[in-house]
């Protein structure tokens, strides 16, 4: 005796799907679920932008359940989140800017801001960060967010100096204005000019910001 029909292909009435996180079948062979999720969605951003990438889209592009895409990181403005910081690695940027003092701190962080800009892997998705800050709020918030209180207003803190966040907004704003101008809107002759010549000018303005009292 059976516990229901039955059809060529097995039990016609399955087991409702559960919720939660996918089984490990979803994780198909190559490298980790969660690296896969975090290149997909870099490159579902840059190519449709903030307002067109979905859960789903990345998902499907990584190659697993869209439970798998919520596992890890929740949220569309989470995935959006940690590819922009797969791009900056504050983990390793910060140690290495803040170096042994403040001598020569605003000139480590233009060479490593401009640094991410210039590598292609990097530019790419950030540029989509860029554009879509300017029409959704909700991916502005995502990049004012890693920028300023992941990056830029750490780095204030660490160094105790008064007002670090209002600092930590004017160093923000003048590096997001560069990588708006240079890569962007590309306007010349900034479009162009040599990383080094942008290094040597913003520095002194930077180490303004963030240090003098």
């Amino acid at each position: 005796m059976t516990d229901g029909p039955t059809g060529a292909d097995g039990p016609a009435n399955p087991a409702p799907r559960r919720r939660g996180r996918p089984s490990r079948a979803a994780d198909t062979t190559g490298p980790d679920a969660r690296t896969r999720i975090l290149e997909a969605a870099r490159t579902e951003f840059a190519e449709r932008g903030y307002d067109k990438t979905s859960i789903r889209g990345i998902a499907k592009a990584a190659g697993v359940d869209s439970a798998l895409v919520h596992h890890y990181f929740g949220t569309k403005d989470e995935v959006f989140a940690a590819a922009i910081e797969l791009s900056f690695e504050p983990a390793l940027a910060i140690p290495a800017i803040l170096g042994s003092g403040t001598d020569g701190l605003a000139e480590r962080l233009a060479r490593y801001f401009i640094a991410v800009w210039e590598n292609p892997a990097s530019r790419v998705p950030l540029l989509a960060v860029m554009r879509s800050a300017l029409t959704h709020e909700a991916a502005a918030k995502v990049l004012r967010g890693f920028v300023l209180r992941r990056l830029l207003e750490r780095i204030a803190q660490t160094l105790d100096v008064p007002d670090a966040t209002f600092r930590a907004e004017l160093a923000a704003s003048h590096m997001i204005g560069i990588a708006m101008l240079r890569y962007v809107i590309r306007a010349e002759p900034l479009a162009s000019a040599p990383p080094e010549q942008i290094i040597e000018m913003v520095a002194p303005t930077l180490q303004r910001y963030l240090t003098e009292s």
